[in-house]
């Protein structure tokens, strides 16, 4: 991080009492104003810094990534310290900021330093390069989630530059795994050192500001709540092994993809109470998009197909056996179990299994009846004070389901305002964010931060 000092020649005095650090312009003075345009410009650095390392999961080696945050956090006189939980360079990052009332549980700033693997050949840019073109920055991890990360990093520096102690401790925690179902991460720090991140709130990724995806022409944020559980299943087909030239009934293919149009055909599923609020916020129903349509049922989706004999696979072998994998995402409060035994029952064929590849977690959706969720919504209006706040379910998972198991109340906040393509755009081959949206989530956690509550 650059510093900017600022001399006042006329005493002198130690150099750490003559400067104001980078976004603080004059006097050093109690609770400075940030300059944000210079905040802006160097969170982007910092941002296509931190998209250069490639901390893809598998392997989540996060150490490059954990280093980086605790460089950046050190410069802004934040100091932290770094967890090795796992062979392969798996890092986990946990920073304090003392808040006035050191007796209540903290508020945990939650980020992840692993991103999904990319194909480099579907990208239109290098996806660690960190191209900005037409006021967007693109690749891997902007959106999910070093873009927030960054924001937290930033707004939380200034915090402490500015001379505000925020209203409790303030932990910040870079966990390694959590595109893996957080093995080495947040499940690890859990097992090996919760006293170190045991908080009252915890602000993940998650919910985000929209003026089309929720309700057309109506600036919404959602802040998440709670998320669907994600349900991992493994179909498989088992038929005769024969010759392709003469086709046969007990074909493992033919019998595989008959199985998944029943998996796949679900009952309609009862409204889920948070999208019932969602709607009386608003004050309508939702826009009507791949987004709201999966936070209002549960839903699966075919993601491989595996099958064949041979490699290459030989085009005249009809195989013993095919199987896929379904991503099944349930609403909180479905029963998982039930949901694989009705699946089960609609396919009806002893040729078929099922088989489960991970357990959910369920622990519920988290109140928004709290004063830090009032606060989060004044934090927004101070940025954008047209916007309707409201609490949201999310499809995808994060991390803080495994904290909210552990009864911490957990909201996940993205402060830009998106556009489908743009939000639907994580783990994909087109990841981006607006640059000018990216700026202002800074200040929505400035705001939040020093806030009273």
């Amino acid at each position: 991080m650059i510093l900017r000092y600022v001399t006042k020649p006329a005493r002198a005095c130690p150099a750490r009492l003559l400067l104001t650090t980078l976004f603080f312009s004059g006097a050093l003075v109690s609770a400075a104003e940030p300059d944000w345009d210079q905040a802006g410009q160097h969170a982007l650095d910092l941002l296509q810094q931190y998209v250069h390392i490639q901390s893809i999961d598998p392997p989540a080696n996060t150490a490059e990534a954990a280093e980086f945050v605790k460089r950046v956090l050190a410069e802004g006189d934040i100091s932290a310290q770094l967890y090795t939980s796992g062979p392969g360079g798996q890092t986990n990052l946990v920073a304090r900021v003392a808040g006035r009332d050191r007796s209540k549980k903290p508020l945990l700033l939650l980020n992840h330093l692993d991103v999904v693997p990319v194909d480099r050949n579907a990208w239109k840019f290098d996806p660690f390069a960190a191209v900005i073109q037409n006021g967007e920055i693109w690749g891997r991890g902007t959106m999910d989630m070093k873009g927030i990360a960054i924001e937290q990093m930033v707004a939380l520096v200034a915090l402490k530059q500015s001379g505000v102690l925020p209203p409790r401790d303030i932990v910040m925690l870079s966990t390694a795994d959590e595109e893996n179902n957080g093995t080495y991460g947040i499940r690890w720090m859990i097992t090996n050192h919760f006293s170190d991140i045991d908080a009252e709130y915890v602000l993940d990724e998650g919910g985000f500001g929209t003026r089309a995806i929720l309700a057309p022409g109506k600036l919404v944020f959602g802040v998440e709540v709670g998320e669907k559980q994600t349900l991992w299943l493994r179909v498989r087909a088992h038929g005769t092994a024969a010759h392709g030239s003469q086709p046969i009934p007990d074909n493992a293919n033919v019998t595989l993809l008959a199985a998944l149009q029943k998996a796949m055909a679900l009952p309609p599923a009862k409204p889920h109470p948070v999208v019932a609020e969602m709607m009386r916020t608003i004050g309508e129903p939702l826009a009507a998009n791949k987004y709201t349509a999966a936070i209002q049922a549960n839903t699966v989706s075919l993601t491989t197909l595996t099958s064949g004999v041979g490699s290459p696979v030989k085009v005249n072998v009809i195989p013993s056996t095919a199987e896929a994998t379904l991503d099944c995402r349930l609403l909180p409060g479905v029963n998982a179990p039930e949901f694989i035994s009705e699946m089960k029952a609609r396919i009806n064929d002893p040729r078929v299994t099922v088989e489960t590849i991970n357990e959910p977690d369920d622990p519920g959706v988290s109140s928004s009846r709290t004063p830090l969720f009032e606060a989060i919504g004044r934090a927004i209006r101070k940025v954008h004070p047209d916007a309707i706040v409201t609490p949201m379910l999310v499809p995808h998972g994060t991390d803080s389901n495994k904290l909210r198991v552990k009864g911490v109340i957990a909201y996940g906040l993205t402060p830009m305002v998106l556009d489908l393509s743009t939000a639907g755009s994580m783990h994909s081959d087109q990841e981006h964010i607006p640059i000018a949206e990216f700026q202002k989530g800074i200040q929505i956690f400035y705001e939040l931060l020093k806030e009273k509550w």
